[in-house]
Formats: structure tokens, sequence, C-alpha cells
């Protein structure tokens, strides 16, 4: 094994520095790529089977066999992730990406393509989880903006498969930056109803509720399940329903579920404070709840954050 990162690619493990896809991938050409996201906690895999079954149920829509089974890709995943642990700082968390495409995208390979695998290709990479990014969110909360571009409805594409085709959340996010540098898009459906963001689900607080866009339009996360769970444990309602513009704006607070950071406020939308204009009660006793469940204080790992590299 390699002292530096490794990377699986497509039936071998390679050191990172040598890992590359071919400029005729259909990830590349195409856009065609389903992915999965998961993090540790003290070095422990957060939820790898929840995502690894998402991740299948997205090959399975997609129609793409990659030759093995949720348990052979989990053994990868730790052997992968038993390897480039230890080449972070101590206190670090790693970031384990999933992702696969159908393969080399023939038209445009050519000849170039002609004794390459017709197969699809599949990758799982790590990084040093970049929780120093989170934490002015942390702190002061996440300016969300709503854009005029719209989510990808699903007659098109089916939210509840990750993937990475996702040029609209980028020009989504171009809009809302013209507002705020440091704003994200918070998309609408073609009806004018709530989706999500870029990089994770959305979530409000009304009259002591949690309330959740409905599962039509948005891709129903591992740590949006985690909040449903937690707030079953907690007592606290959990709602899914069709919520417009204005339920955001009214909202008593809001925040975002993600697997990066798990759950960060929302302190203002289109420039508007959210309830009082800092983290309310809810987020915070979920924050504290899923950090027992963890055993880590995630908001103190993330306002204790330093660039980490591997």
């Amino acid at each position: 094994m390699s002292a530096e990162p490794i990377v699986y690619l497509t039936g071998n493990f390679v050191p990172a520095s040598q890992a590359g896809l071919k400029i005729y991938d259909a990830g590349i050409v195409l856009g065609a790529t389903a992915t999965e996201f998961t993090r540790t906690f003290a070095g422990e895999l957060f939820r790898l089977d929840d995502h690894l079954r998402r991740l299948f149920r997205s090959l399975k829509y997609l129609r793409l066999d990659i030759g093995m089974d949720l348990a052979r890709l989990r053994e990868i995943t730790r052997e992968l992730a038993a390897h480039n642990l230890p080449l972070l700082p101590p206190g670090a968390e790693l970031g384990i990406i999933h992702f696969v495409t159908p393969g080399e995208f023939r038209v445009y390979a050519g000849s170039a393509g002609a004794g390459g695998s017709s197969g699809p290709t599949v990758c799982i990479h790590s990084m040093p989880l970049p929780l120093h990014l989170w934490k002015e969110t942390f702190v002061q909360g996440a300016h969300l903006v709503i854009a005029s571009n719209r989510h990808v409805p699903p007659q098109c594409m089916d939210p509840k498969m990750k993937y990475r085709s996702r040029l609209h959340y980028y020009l989504a996010d171009l809009e809302a930056r013209q507002v705020d540098p440091k704003a994200s898009a918070l998309l609408l459906d073609l009806d004018g109803n709530l989706t999500e963001t870029g990089g994770a689900n959305f979530l409000l607080v009304r009259n002591g509720a949690v309330c959740s866009p409905t599962t039509r339009n948005i891709l129903p996360g591992i740590s949006r399940e985690v909040v449903i769970e937690l707030c079953a444990e907690l007592g606290i309602p959990f709602q899914e329903r069709d919520l417009q513009p204005y339920d955001a704006i009214n909202a008593d607070e809001a925040f975002l579920a993600t697997t990066p950071y798990c759950l960060a406020p929302v302190t203002r939308i289109n420039t508007m404070p959210v309830g009082d204009g800092l983290p309310g009660p809810i987020f915070r006793r979920l924050l504290a709840a899923w950090s027992h469940k963890v055993g880590v204080d995630i908001g103190q790992q993330v306002l204790g954050a330093t660039v980490a590299s591997a």
C-alpha cells in the first residue's frame, strides 16, 4: 500500500496521485454519475450501509451493474478508510466519496476507446473533511436566497437518486451570491414549493414542529432521516408537506441537514431574519442529541476545526 492516500478505481487500489478518469468517460461527457458521501465521527464511518443502500438503488434506477454486492463494496470502503484515516492529522475526520458512471462514452472515445472496458467506472476516494469551511455558518447561521432558477422537475429526473448533474444548483448559487457573496440558493419547484439547497436538505420549525418539503421534490437525505429519528426520540413532531417561501420567511427556526456538518442553522432568508435571527432551541436540541449519538460534540468540532491535509 502507498504512503499517500489511496483511491479505489474500477477494480484496483491506486495512489491518489495516479488516479484519474479518461476524458471520454460518460461521467464527464454526459454528467451521468451516481454518487454518495459518507463521513467519520472519531474515525468511525457513520451510516455507511444507509449510503451504500441508496447508492445501489440509484444504480438500479440507472441500470448499472457494478459486478459486486453491498457487502463487497462495504469491505472495499472500509479497507480504503483504514489506509487513509491514519494519514490525517490528529482529530481530523474523513469524508468518503463513492461515484459510479456508465464508463466510456464510445461515440466520443472513438478508436481511442476500442481496447478499453465498456463497463461502469467505479470510484471510491476520500478527503480530509473540511469542517473549517462551516465555522462562520455555525456562529452566524446560513443565509439562503430563494433563486429564480428552479429545481429539476421529478418528471425529468427523480430526486431520490443522488447524482452529479448539478448545473442547476451551480447557476442558482451564482444568483444567490449576487445578493450576498456568502449566501447559498434555496430552490423552488415549478409550482413554487420549497425544495432544497445544492448540498443540503432544508427544514424549518413552526409552532414546535419540524417541517420538511415532500420527498416528491427532494433527495431523502440520510441526515434528514437522522433528524426524523431524533425528533421521534425527543418528542418533537415531524411533518412532511408542501412549503412555500411564505412558510420559510415566517418560520420560527430553519436549518440545513447534510452529511459533512450534520446540521447548521439558517438565520436569514432573502436578507430577512428567521425568527430572532439566531440558532433556535430545536436546532440546538437536535444538534446536542446527534452529538450524543455519535460521541462527538459536532458544534465544537466544527468551531475548533483547522485546515487538514493528507
